[in-house]
Parts: structure tokens; C-alpha cells; sequence
């Protein structure tokens, strides 16, 4: 590539990048500052729902007692206005927290009273502000027993009253919150008391349970299920974003930080897999991807009885790409057939005719997950291999461990398979998700256990002593076990030990050529099969 196409083609990365960082940086703001406007929001509404809770609970509370006195004065055993009855009132009074007065009503007046006495001039009352369906009058802050700015509540029914203490606002203000008590009488339109006075509310968020925005501010209201009172909290959004001022401006921050460092992440990582991506298009399409072979070998006989068909890909920059990038990345981008298409159209090519003529030579094709899942993979094996001449069970098809994770379309599909003559492997066994239970329901044919357990033997790694039980497993199953890595002449032998039906591959049999130099190989270990089994 010419010089000055390099240097424009890192410019246009550069630039590219930067602008990514920067709208990455925009969004994150606006994103962080979104977020922390809407959890401070979230907060504030519980906060506005526990505290609406706690009012009408101390409403209840507080009407109960009021309840209970009334119910003791109409069960008085004294005079009417008696020295006795005032006293008798006086220690039911002093018995609770909640009422703090308790008197007689005569002809619409208050007569006597256990804080005032008996009153030399009656005190006339009012008219209540409202009434409710039992026949209680209600009154709010009576004259005569207002203290200071407290409100109060009274309640008369029949020839009783008793005075009880407002709701106390020192628990909402520490937060900035209002509430609006809102009581149901026995006219249609329900009253409401806002800043210590009553009147007539159409408001109807206000006498039922619930919770939202209401005109800047938001409102969480709580019904009492007991008596006739709903309680509506409310705390306008300005009050709320200022409160939380200090956690939206670390928000914000930090969501342009994170903004700018996920932009300039996925403008790498898109430019990458996207070359990546378009390379590995247009190799598939110019037919530029190499299949080698690696041998498989009987361990007993060191006779080489299949051969495992691999991709190799080289980009245009002369980079080594490793299949495991490659083939995910024609997974997730949804092209992955394509390259299970052109290694088996290559292998059933390259052996073919071994195939025919040696009905014992296996070839074994790799296919993904995503492939297990795909419609198109039985037809597609069924046309390369009538194209070839090839039956199904000359070709194996391998299956990582992985890939069975779904499990119900695993089982499916390699039901499918075996059901057209192929025999299925678990590639890289050990690895992942298979137990005795899962192999069984999964009814494959072999296991190849991965080289990782390989690597254990002549050392003291734990999972040297899980080989003896993988092995047992596969005999309980009755599955072919081949043995991926094999390295030494030691590996060799280990394995060697566990009977005929062990097959194994790796350097020291052979490392994946290609498919002139394989059938060389071949055709050496037909005649010396000690050349090629470890043993020479």
C-alpha cells in the first residue's frame, strides 16, 4: 500500500475515532444527566408514598383514640357535666397520647370540658366544615382549643366531643414536601384541608390511592382504609432536581465519561471487525481460505483412520488470523454457513476418493452453533456429498460443548444428523456443559476430550485425576473417545492403556497440512504405521 494511502487511511481512523469520542461524550451527558434526573425523581416519589403512609397512619391512630373516647363518654356512669364525670374524663384523657380535650355538648353549645372545667359561659359552635355518613360533625381548629399555629381536629357526635392534634408538617418540610389531608363527607364534593383551612376540593387525585406528576410536581396519595380520610404528598420537580443538584452533576460526569470511553471502544471495535468483517467476505468469496488435515490415529494400531478438516486464513495485510476469531466473527455477523459450506464443498473434494475406497477413513467437519440451529445445514451436507459420491457415515460431524447449550435444539439436530447415516463428537470435552446425564440425553457417538486434560498428564494438576472418570463415563456410554494434543510419547501411552477404541490426535502425529501432504503421510503409515503412531 502506497505511503500516503496508509497516512489517509490513518487519518480518516483518527478522525473517525475522535468523532466517535465526542458524540459518545454528547449522548453520555445527556444520558447521565437523563438518568440522575430520573432516579432522583424515582427517589423523591418514594419517599413523597412513605411519607403520605406515615400521616395516614397517624391519622388512623390518632381518629381511633378519638374513636374509643367518644365510645367511653356515651358509656359515662356519672351526671351529665358532673365534678365525677369531668374526673372520670380526665383519667381516660390522661391514658392517651393522641386526644388532647374531651368535653359535653348541649343545645349546639360545649358545656363542660376536661381541660376548661364546667364553663361559666357556654361556648356556641360553629358550623362544622363538614360531616360525615355516620353523623359525625367535624370541625378544624375550634377557638377555644387552638394552641399557638398547631391545628386541631374536632369530632362531635351526639352529646360528646373530643379535640385531637393535626398532623405534624416538621417531617415533610425536612425535605421539602407538602401534604393536603383530603376527608369525604357526606356531600358529593370531598373536603380538603391545605395549610391549616378547609374547603371544597374537585380535585379527585385527592381522594384516591395513587401516585404521578400534577401540573411541576409530583403527588403520592394514601386512603385510609379504616375512615374517610386520603392524604395527597406533593414536592415540586425543582425542589427535587436542587436537592439532588450534586448527585446529577456526578451523574452527568460520569455519563459523559463513560459516553466518550464506550464511542471510542465501539468505533475500535467496529473498525476492526468491519475490515475484519469485509475481508473475511471477500476471502470466502475469492476462495482465498486454506483447508489443511490433521491426522486422527487408532492409538492400538498407530494407524491413521480419519482426518479432522481445518480453516486457515491469512488477511490482506499478511496477518495470521486465528480461526477462533474468524469463525465467531462469521457467527455474530450471520455468515457462518458460508464457511462450513466451503470446508466441507473442500474436504469431500480433497478426500473423495480415500473415502470411497477406504470405508474405515472418517473425515470430520466442525460445525458452530449457529449452524446446528440452521435450516440450510442438512440440505447443504446432502448435496456436497451426493456431488461427491460420499455416504453419511463416511463424514463425522463435531459439535463443541457449547454449542449444545441449547439444549432442546442440540438434541434436535443431532437427531437429525445421525438419523442420515453421520456420527456426532463433542469437540472439546471437559470444557463446558456435558454430564454423564447430558451426554446420555444428547445421545452422540464419541467424545473428544480437550487438551487441556492432556497437558495434565505427568504433572499434578487436578484435572489429571478427573481423566480416569471421563474415560469410564465414555465406556458406561459406550462412545468413541478421541484424545485432542497429543504431544509426547507419554500423552501416547496414557492413553494407550484404555483399550481400542481410543483415538487420538495431535503433533505427534502430524500437524494440520495440507491435503497433497496428508495423503503422503497416508500412504507412509499404510506402510509403516510406527512412523507416524509415537512408537517409532
Amino acid at each position: 500500500m502506497p505511503a500516503f494511502q496508509m497516512m489517509r487511511t490513518q487519518t480518516k481512523r483518527i478522525s473517525v475515532l475522535l468523532a466517535a469520542s465526542v458524540a459518545g461524550a454528547v449522548l453520555g451527558l445527556l444520558a447521565g444527566f437523563l438518568l440522575g434526573r430520573f432516579v432522583a425523581l424515582r427517589q423523591a416519589e418514594g419517599r413523597l408514598n412513605q411519607f403520605a403512609v406515615h400521616i395516614v397512619q397517624e391519622g388512623d391512630a390518632a381518629s381511633a383514640a378519638a374513636r374509643a373516647m367518644l365510645a367511653t363518654m356515651r358509656a359515662s356512669p356519672y351526671p351529665f357535666c358532673s365534678d365525677e364525670e369531668i374526673a372520670y374524663f380526665r383519667t381516660r384523657l390522661f391514658a392517651t397520647d393522641e386526644v388532647r380535650d374531651a368535653g359535653r355538648i348541649r343545645g349546639g353549645e360545649i358545656v363542660c370540658s376536661t381541660t376548661l372545667g364546667r364553663l361559666k359561659r357556654p361556648f356556641k359552635l360553629p358550623r362544622q366544615d363538614f360531616s360525615q355518613p355516620d353523623g359525625t360533625k367535624v370541625y378544624w381548629n375550634l377557638p377555644p382549643f387552638q394552641i399557638s399555629q398547631q391545628g386541631v381536629v374536632s369530632l362531635a357526635l351526639g352529646d360528646s366531643y373530643v379535640i385531637f392534634g393535626a398532623h405534624d408538617q416538621l417531617p415533610a418540610e425536612s425535605f421539602g414536601a407538602r401534604y393536603t389531608i383530603a376527608v369525604v363527607g357526606s356531600s358529593d364534593q370531598p373536603f380538603a384541608c391545605a395549610n391549616g383551612k378547609w374547603s371544597q376540593t374537585e380535585d379527585q387525585t385527592r381522594t384516591r390511592d395513587g401516585q404521578g406528576r400534577r401540573g411541576d410536581s409530583l403527588y403520592a396519595t394514601r386512603c385510609s382504609s379504616r375512615y374517610f380520610n386520603c392524604v395527597s404528598a406533593t414536592m415540586t420537580i425543582s425542589t427535587i432536581l436542587q436537592a439532588e443538584q450534586g448527585h446529577l452533576l456526578a451523574s452527568t460526569f460520569l455519563g459523559g465519561l463513560a459516553g466518550a470511553s464506550l464511542g471510542l471502544a465501539c468505533s475500535l471495535l467496529y473498525w476492526r471487525n468491519r475490515s475484519l468483517e469485509q475481508q473475511l467476505r471477500r476471502a470466502i468469496r475469492g476462495d482465498q481460505l486454506r483447508t489443511v488435515y490433521q491426522p486422527i490415529v487408532n492409538l492400538a494400531s498407530g494407524r491413521i483412520v480419519g482426518a479432522e478438516a481445518l480453516l486457515r486464513w491469512t488477511d490482506g495485510e499478511g496477518r495470521v488470523i486465528s480461526p477462533d476469531l474468524f469463525v465467531k466473527l462469521a457467527e455474530e455477523c450471520g455468515f457462518v454457513q458460508e464457511l462450513t459450506a466451503l470446508v466441507t464443498r473442500r474436504a469431500l473434494h480433497d478426500f473423495g476418493s480415500t473415502l470411497l475406497t477406504r470405508p474405515d477413513f472418517r473425515l470430520s467437519l466442525n460445525v458452530t452453533a449457529a449452524d446446528l440451529t440452521d435450516p440450510r445445514l442438512l440440505p447443504m451436507l446432502e448435496r456436497s456429498l451426493k456431488t461427491a459420491g460420499v455416504s453419511p457415515p463416511s463424514v463425522s460431524i463435531e459439535i463443541t460443548e457449547g454449542s449444545t447449550a441449547r439444549h432442546e435444539a442440540a438434541i434436535e439436530s443431532i437427531r437429525s444428523l445421525r438419523q442420515r447415516g453421520h456420527s456426532v463428537h463433542v469437540d472439546d470435552f471437559g470444557t463446558g456443559y456435558s454430564s454423564l446425564a447430558y451426554l446420555h440425553e444428547l445421545s452422540v457417538d464419541a467424545i473428544k476430550i480437550d487438551k487441556s486434560f492432556t497437558r495434565s498428564i505427568g504433572t499434578e494438576a487436578v484435572t489429571l485425576a478427573i481423566l480416569p472418570q471421563i474415560l469410564a463415563m465414555a465406556g458406561v456410554l459406550n462412545l468413541e473417545v478421541i484424545v485432542e494434543g497429543i504431544e509426547t510419547s507419554l500423552q501416547a501411552s496414557y492413553f494407550a492403556v484404555f483399550g481400542e477404541r481410543i483415538l487420538a490426535q495431535g503433533w505427534l502425529f502430524g500437524r494440520p497440512v495440507a491435503a497433497a501432504a496428508f495423503h503422503r503421510l497416508l500412504a507412509e503409515n499404510e506402510l509403516d504405521p510406527s512412523i507416524r503412531s509415537g512408537t517409532a
